[in-house]
């Protein structure tokens, strides 16, 4: 793996959603010089906004997509 131990860090957070059934939420912090290393920075070209964003039915559709497969976004 590209970065140390103390360059990412990961958090869990479980409780119950709206529905009743139980949630967890992952959040995945990495050290930005460990990111710089990489290559990965904010002056790079292509971290900027560089065209249009897709159509709303192209966000939609993916988000319908993610509901039906196992393992995909989160359900409604």
């Amino acid at each position: 793996m590209p970065f140390t131990a103390g360059e990412v860090r990961w958090d869990r957070v479980c409780a119950p959603g709206a529905d009743g059934h139980w949630r967890a939420w992952i959040t995945v912090q990495v050290n930005a010089g460990a990111l710089r290393r990489l290559g990965l920075h904010p002056e790079q070209p292509t971290c900027v906004v560089n065209g249009p964003s897709p159509p709303g039915w192209w966000h939609a559709a993916g988000e319908r997509y993610a509901r039906r497969c196992p393992g995909g976004g989160p359900r409604a």
